[in-house]
């Protein structure tokens, strides 16, 4: 009998359902796997979307140097920041070591990422919990080099591909040299350059285990490490350096006993940036004009920096100007321009334009606008020239003279009159040049027509804008405002034999990157007066210092050649003058409290101020010194130009004595001539008198430049005595009493001395 069948009952497990669902592995593995793929993909698309940047304008920006002519002696330094690129090679091994040892140590190993850190960055963005850092050196290069410093998730990301990419084109040495090259140290320090000069007054190259240790903690936040700052930034750093140091004998990269010698270095004191104080603080404003206006740079690109440029300016003569001014100053008051250039090419060799650019950054010598007075005359005679009149002509010299061309403005009769009212006789040009004498030069105005004259000076390098350049007969008496470096640059036209040159202060610019292609100076000159004509213009103004009102010229030993200026009151004195080979327009004034000249007779002055006195002593002192150790030159000999057709008038002049080449001492001191009891009028001159300089006599009759044509109501400088009469025709160097002025009726502000936005 067969055993009954066994039913077995299989019970189902009961399915899972909702949430439970979740916890299948199978779906996770799935999911997981869908995340690495979608997070590769999307990785895949942003190493190819996200392309390296140009770097950020922060980053590229560095120092530019301003060299003396010799390409190697600094003058100065500008730029928005403080940064001089510098390559690896240039940066100690103890440097190197030392940063790798603060920031990454395992940066040649690593692939330039950290993912540790970048999982907290990403953490702390998510939570809001604070920044966190842990970066490569790779990524803080590409952070400060590509990108901002914004802590997103956005930049993060973008700093990770980049990090990557940039590893792939640059080398670890090209990536560990820029960022050493643009991290910022503190106390105004861009870059490791910078940091080694802020700190330790040294090159980077000279950094030692100390020094290195104590620049990579800085870096960490400068505000908390920098000694300077307090007892607290000290212990900082002195902390933050022995993680360092400790960290470089961990990597083989000092040992025990050297990480026991290294004791906190001396850190200097920090220095204020003052890149544009002093004399020469004009001229580094003079060189950033220059970059835009004749370089062609934009002034982003001159901020921007990183270049280095070469000037016109020899060091040398430049300490001379700067000497010459200081020692010579009436008083400190009064503000002296000068500028020294070298005859066709417009080179500037020196360049004084105040005693300081930080307290007074009008340029004396570039801005100011200086009623010429007499030194204008030398256009009327090269006007003269160009008609064919003789430097041998006589004139009549006596005064006062009385010319129809002169009358108006109060000053009815036309009269004109020499300086103390004394009659000179019969002279010729030649010594009525010398002597500074006004009625012969009125004559000659008259004869050659006031528009000759103007247009020569704007021939021969003034701008014809000049502030009162016009046609009036007065303007022989220099009743326009030139600037210092207009009267340079005419002057230099006769130096050069009639070859006017622009000047300029940049003669090369180099780029320490590809931004930059760079720039080599060009003279731009061109011819503009015959031969014949300068060598007899230059023969007249070699009397004025052979015989005339700048005697104390002769002093640098040197043939020399010039004219002398004194306006009404003596509020403008000048000396231009020149050798073969140097130019230097000096002139003087004293400004009132908006910069305006004053008058320096009656300011506790006396009567000395004047172009023969101050001006030609700076001029002196200064080319006493330019021209040591330059070659020995002499002017062409005069060409005669109009000797054949020579005005013959009785009674003519005494034969004059010959030039001597005698030139530390005078050959002859003339005697002041007596003449009759002057006017009851002052009347300015361009030699002193009766004040202590007692060293030079007054040549001729105390002549001087002929202050004032002694009219009534005579020609004086434009506007200085406003609300009498409308005559337009005052000349600058006339006495108040007779040149009582018609420069309300011609319309100009009363200023001898106006902001120019002209440059060089």
């Amino acid at each position: 009998m067969s055993s009954p069948t066994r039913r077995v009952r299989v019970v189902a497990k009961p399915r899972r359902r909702g949430w439970r669902r979740l916890f299948s592995p199978k779906l996770w593995l799935l999911v997981v796997s869908l995340c690495v793929l979608l997070g590769a993909g999307l990785a895949a698309a942003a190493y190819t979307v996200v392309d390296i940047p140009d770097p950020n304008e922060a980053a590229q920006t560095q120092t530019s140097i301003i060299y003396f002519s010799d390409g190697q002696t600094e003058m100065a330094r500008i730029s928005a920041v403080d940064r001089e690129s510098v390559p690896l090679d240039q940066v100690s091994k103890p440097m190197q070591r030392a940063i790798l040892a603060a920031e990454d140590r395992s940066f040649y190993e690593n692939p330039g990422i950290s993912i540790v850190g970048i999982g907290r960055a990403v953490w702390a963005a998510l939570s809001g919990g604070p920044t966190q850092g842990g970066s490569t050196i790779t990524q803080q290069y590409v952070k400060n080099y590509f990108l901002t410093q914004d802590q997103t998730l956005t930049r993060k990301g973008r700093e990770l591909v980049i990090s990557l990419k940039i590893e792939q084109e640059q080398s670890k040495d090209e990536i560990l040299r820029d960022y050493l090259n643009t991290i910022y140290f503190g106390r105004g320090a861009h870059g490791i350059q910078a940091a080694a000069r802020a700190y330790f007054g040294k090159e980077a190259s000279e950094l030692d285990v100390s020094e290195s240790a104590f620049l990579a903690s800085v870096i960490r936040g400068p505000s908390l490490y920098d000694p300077a700052l307090g007892d607290k930034q000290r212990k900082n750093v002195e902390s933050r350096m022995e993680y360092v140091l400790d960290g470089m004998v961990e990597q083989g990269w000092l040992t025990e006993a050297d990480r026991r010698k290294a004791a906190f270095p001396e850190v200097i004191e920090p220095k204020e940036r003052s890149q544009k104080s002093g004399p020469n603080g004009y001229l580094v404003q003079l060189v950033k004009d220059e970059l835009v206006a004749k370089v062609g740079l934009t002034s982003d690109q001159v901020d921007m920096g990183g270049l280095r440029i070469t000037t016109t300016i020899d060091k040398d003569k430049q300490t001379s100007a700067i000497k010459a001014v200081e020692n010579n100053l009436p008083t400190s008051k009064v503000r002296t321009g000068l500028v020294s250039l070298k005859p066709g090419d417009g080179a500037i060799l020196a360049l004084y334009g105040g005693a300081n650019f930080r307290d007074q950054p009008y340029n004396a010598a570039t801005q100011a606008q200086l009623q010429g007075g007499s030194t204008f005359k030398v256009f009327t005679l090269v006007a003269a020239l160009e008609k064919g009149i003789s430097t041998r002509t006589s004139f009549d010299a006596s005064s006062p003279r009385y010319f129809e061309e002169f009358r108006g403005g109060g000053n009815s009769r036309g009269r004109v009159q020499n300086y103390g009212g004394a009659s000179l006789g019969w002279m010729d040009l030649r010594s009525a040049t010398a002597r500074s004498a006004n009625t012969p030069y009125a004559e000659l105005n008259i004869d050659v027509g006031p528009a000759r004259t103007r247009d020569v000076a704007i021939k021969m390098g003034l701008p014809q804008d000049t502030l009162g350049l016009d046609e009036n007969p007065a303007n022989v008496f220099g009743t326009a405002s030139p600037r210092v470096i207009d009267m340079a640059r005419a002057y230099a036209t006769l130096a050069a034999e009639g070859v006017r040159s622009d000047p300029y202060i940049i003669s090369e610019v180099r780029g320490v990157d590809a931004r930059f292609d760079g720039y080599r100076a060009s003279p731009v000159t061109q011819p503009v007066l015959e031969k014949d004509v300068a060598a007899d213009a230059v023969d007249a103004m070699r009397q004025v210092v052979t015989r005339g009102t700048a005697q104390r010229a002769q002093r640098i030993g040197r043939p020399a050649a010039g004219k002398t200026g004194t306006t009404d009151e003596n509020r403008a004195v000048w000396f231009d003058g020149f050798t073969p080979d140097i130019v230097t327009a000096v002139g003087m004034y004293l400004p009132d409290a908006q910069g305006n000249a004053t008058p320096m007779r009656g300011a506790g002055l006396g009567n000395g101020v004047t172009g023969g006195s101050y001006p030609v002593d700076v001029w002196t002192a200064y080319m006493r010194e330019a021209v040591e150790g330059t070659e020995y030159k002499d002017f062409p000999e005069r060409s005669g130009v109009g000797d054949g057709d020579v005005r013959r008038s009785e009674p003519q002049p005494p034969p004059q004595p010959e030039q001597t080449r005698q030139w530390e001492t005078p050959t002859e001191t003339p005697e002041p001539t007596t003449s009759s009891e002057p006017t009851a009028t002052w009347t300015p001159t361009d030699v002193p008198q009766g004040q202590p300089r007692t060293e030079t006599a007054t040549p001729g009759d105390g002549n001087g430049n002929g202050n004032g044509n002694g009219n009534e109501g005579q020609q004086n400088s434009p506007d200085e005595q406003p609300g009498r009469g409308n005559d337009r025709r005052r000349g600058s160097d006339e006495s108040p009493e007779d040149a009582q002025g018609d420069a309300a009726a011609a319309g100009r502000a009363p200023a001898a001395v106006r902001p120019s936005p002209r440059g060089t």
